[in-house]
């Protein structure tokens, strides 16, 4: 944790905050798989509504992944980068149904619970730590998403 020091940041504190955001890079990156999945494999009526809509939602993704991986290097540790390390960690798991609409929406949902829920614990360490730039960053994510589960939500008639 070698930046601790020069960030002004405790290094213990460094490396919880960097663990849990492995845990989170984990999950997004399981769940950008799962929506790529979804954008190529969508079927039915839907499907041109929902296959931009997709591919909108992975874009957003991959940023994340590369924000939250910088990072994790930021307080000086080391992003994984393994798929078979992300699936032991991650709780969204690898989606086998993509072609539904109904079950792909459901299905990011539920990812995107896990990753707000993971967001919101970092929130709380990382204001105890004083690290305002991961707290910041949760806090922009959680934003956005709230309003893309509203949306996701009422595409399900919710």
């Amino acid at each position: 944790m070698k930046n601790a020091s020069i960030i002004g940041l405790n290094e213990t504190d460094c490396k919880q905050i960097a663990e849990k955001l492995n845990t989170l890079l984990a999950n997004y990156s399981v769940f950008y798989q799962n929506t790529r999945g979804s954008h190529w494999n969508i079927k039915g009526d839907q499907f041109f509504t929902l296959h931009p809509k997709f591919e909108e939602l992975y874009n957003s993704l991959v940023l994340k992944i590369d924000e939250i991986a910088e990072r994790i290097l930021t307080l000086g540790a080391t992003p994984a980068h393994n798929y078979s390390d992300y699936l032991k960690v991650s709780t969204i798991k690898e989606s086998t149904d993509v072609s539904d609409a109904t079950v792909s929406v459901q299905n990011i949902l539920n990812s995107f619970k896990v990753v707000i829920d993971l967001q919101r614990e970092l929130l709380d360490i990382t204001e105890k730590a004083g690290d305002e730039g991961t707290n910041s960053q949760m806090s922009d994510y959680i934003t956005e998403q709230e309003k893309e589960v509203w949306m996701y939500n009422s595409y399900l008639g919710k």
